[in-house]
C-alpha cells in the first residue's frame, strides 16, 4: 500500500498509523486467556477511538472473552461504548 492510503486513513480518523499497526499487532499475537493482556488491548481500543471505556464494559467484555475463548472482537467492543 501507498502513503497517501495512509494518510487518507490518518486524516480520516485522526490515529496515526502507527498506533494502529501496534495495536493490530498486539492483537495478534495476544494471549486470550491472559485477563491482563485483554485489559490492555480493551483500554488502547478506547484510547485509540477517544472513548471512555466504563469499567462494567471492560469487566463485560473480559468475561465475554475469557467465556468463548475467542479474540477480541473490535466490532464488539465499539458496540458496548
Amino acid at each position: 500500500m501507498n502513503d497517501s492510503f495512509f494518510r487518507k486513513i490518518e486524516s480520516k480518523t485522526g490515529v496515526p498509523m502507527e498506533e494502529v499497526f501496534a495495536l493490530a499487532n498486539a492483537i495478534q499475537f495476544a494471549d486470550f486467556s491472559d485477563e491482563r493482556q485483554l485489559r490492555k488491548i480493551i483500554r488502547k481500543v478506547g484510547k485509540l477511538a477517544k472513548k471512555e471505556v466504563p469499567q462494567q464494559t471492560e469487566d463485560e467484555l473480559i468475561r465475554s472473552i475469557l467465556a468463548d475463548g475467542k479474540a477480541v472482537n473490535i466490532k464488539d467492543i465499539q458496540d458496548m461504548l
